[in-house]
């Protein structure tokens, strides 16, 4: 009893910390994890078997972690390990991509095939948006595309705001259709064993026939504001050449191989036995090889504050689930739907969204995946079922308010920094109802499909 009041205290102290974001989010999670192996597994359970189990070291050195013949590998309970390396090798990948100056190329070309038209590049970069966030992070996606939109709004004299916040949905929605988009679909997969081609045939499958809506919907709302010129436009001609982003155009070429290399190594990965843990390691490999001396220079800038908030949140879900917290949960679940399985993934799909809207969906996807479980076991469902509502969800309510989701956030600072204050107003405004419509599509889509 003490041992589940310790975990489910530090559990919510840390949800609330996250959220007012008064100190920054992996100090709050490493201290809570160090909080929950000192309090929760040694003063409440006395047990170093529950340490081991989740720090999770082990399944490192085995062969399994790295190549898994056969049916793909499971994750045990703790710290997901090959979550946090697929990220980081992903992370060195994408910078080395933006240090040779792709994202920005990519942009500036799309721009220019659609003669600087300002609603064709609208439609345009929604679909990239959308495409690019499905295979990379979607906050490096929004940083490129958020900058380059708002060059463009000033070469061609136009509000950015309603093209980024476009974006920023279609980077969310992009990031649902891949086991590698969105971070919770990444611990998804990881944790419960299912394959890049899992989700693009079910995720994926989902997203595609939203976006369709999603790009009407946004066509219909902000095709006025954007027909509207604040100045007189530039002359195309006058432009910067998209040859001009690239930085290296040996290093280009080879960033761009290394991405597609990436790509069919994931789609392939349930044929291969190559993990995600591998493909991780060998990309960042890749990467830092071809970049020669300016490999320490994109070391520097991967992200380590948000794999080290990793490594606390899953020891901090670890107590929770080594104290029997989270089967209690699955439980109260089970027993509030009755056994009803459509009304449990309702449940689960528009609670996932909502949460999703206002806490980070990262703790709160690793936290639903072992109830989940519980529920597959306990209820007689089918836990696929389960893992794409759950996916389904987290990945497409953060969408809603500006702060569900690192993009929302990124796209919105972005556009401040030229001038351009999105409120929540504005923001929920155009959001909400598009988050509405996905769920909507979704909702139909998984009971017509699985039920």
């Amino acid at each position: 009893m003490l041992a589940q009041i310790l975990a489910v205290t530090i559990f919510i102290a840390m949800f609330v910390l996250i959220i007012t974001e008064v100190v920054e989010r992996h100090i709050i999670t490493l201290a809570a994890g160090a909080l929950t192996l000192l309090l929760v597994f040694g003063l409440g359970m006395q047990s170093m078997d529950a340490v081991w189990s989740t720090l999770n070291l082990h399944p490192m050195i085995t062969l399994d972690f790295w190549y898994a013949a056969g049916e793909a590998h499971e994750e045990a309970t703790g710290i997901n390990w090959a979550t946090i390396i697929f990220i980081a090798g992903m992370m060195i990948m994408v910078e080395g991509m933006a240090h040779v100056g792709f994202f920005r190329w990519l942009c500036m070309r799309i721009a220019k095939m659609v003669n600087y038209k300002v609603i064709p590049i609208f439609m345009t970069f929604m679909v990239l948006s959308f495409i690019l966030a499905m295979f990379i992070d979607s906050i490096t996606v929004i940083l490129f595309l958020a900058a380059v939109t708002i060059e463009l709004s000033q070469l061609l004299k136009f509000n950015p705001v309603s093209m980024i916040l476009a974006e920023v949905f279609c980077a969310n929605l992009g990031g649902s259709a891949t086991m590698c988009g969105d971070p919770p679909n990444i611990i998804i997969g990881t944790s419960l064993g299912y394959s890049f081609a899992d989700f693009i045939l079910n995720t994926g499958l989902i997203a595609l026939v939203a976006l369709v809506f999603v790009l009407v919907y946004f066509y219909l709302v902000c095709r006025k504001e954007l027909s509207t010129t604040v100045g007189k436009a530039q002359d195309p001609s006058t432009f910067p050449k998209p040859e001009d982003a690239i930085t290296s155009k040996s290093g280009f070429a080879a960033s761009t191989i290394i991405f597609f290399v990436a790509i069919i190594l994931l789609v392939t990965h349930a044929q291969t036995g190559l993990t995600v843990a591998f493909i991780g390691v060998a990309v960042a490999i890749a990467t830092l090889i071809v970049s020669g001396k300016a490999a320490l220079t994109i070391l520097k800038k991967v992200d380590y504050k948000t794999l080290l908030f990793f490594i606390g949140l899953f020891v901090v879900v670890g107590g929770l689930e080594e104290t029997g917290i989270l089967k209690i949960f699955a439980g109260y679940i089970g027993d509030v739907c009755g056994g009803n399985i459509h009304l449990m993934v309702a449940i689960i799909l528009w609670v996932s969204a909502i949460a999703s809207a206002f806490v980070d969906n990262i703790p709160f996807a690793a936290t639903m995946i072992p109830v989940i479980k519980n529920l597959a076991i306990t209820q007689g469902v089918n836990l696929d079922i389960l893992s794409w509502t759950l996916a389904i969800g987290t990945d497409i309510g953060g969408s809603a308010t500006p702060i569900g989701a690192s993009a929302n956030v990124v796209g919105i600072a972005t556009a401040a920094k030229e001038g351009h204050i999105i409120k929540w107003g504005k923001y929920c405004k155009l959001m909400v109802p598009a988050t509405i419509i996905v769920l909507g599509i979704a909702t139909v889509m998984l009971f017509a499909r699985y039920l």
